[in-house]
């Protein structure tokens, strides 16, 4: 069993900065793949970010490559997202997740998911 909790959303203009973080308990979070995804309103979820178990690996959605990083801290139990050069398109909710595989860029293969943090992009 995993819980989750993200923190750090909330409104900032276009080409801002935010940094999301996950705060993760459970014994099973440092074998864990976690992965960030967002939902904006009327659409569907979508895949933003992922990281392997040990973090050597990563892998973005195209929308946000170059502009978001997702790193973790095994010690601290910890998954951040930092998110630059904002755009009003990046508006969602967004969601941390645990994957019941070492690595995965699909939300099927997610198991535990937090509550979700808003993040707003003005224009």
């Amino acid at each position: 069993q995993v819980q989750l909790v993200e923190s750090g959303g909330g409104s900032v203009q276009a080409g801002g900065s935010l940094r999301l973080s996950c705060a993760a308990s459970g014994r099973t979070f440092s074998s864990s793949g976690m992965g960030w995804f967002r939902q904006a309103p009327g659409k569907e979820r979508e895949f933003v970010a992922a990281i392997s178990w040990r973090g050597g690996t990563t892998s973005y959605a195209d929308s946000v490559k170059g502009r978001f990083t997702i790193s973790r801290d095994n010690a601290k139990n910890t998954v951040h997202l930092q998110m630059n050069s904002l755009k009003p398109e990046d508006t969602a909710v967004y969601y941390c997740a645990a994957a019941r595989v070492r690595f995965a860029t699909t939300g099927h293969m997610y198991d535990y998911w937090g509550q979700g943090t808003q993040v707003t992009v003005s224009s």
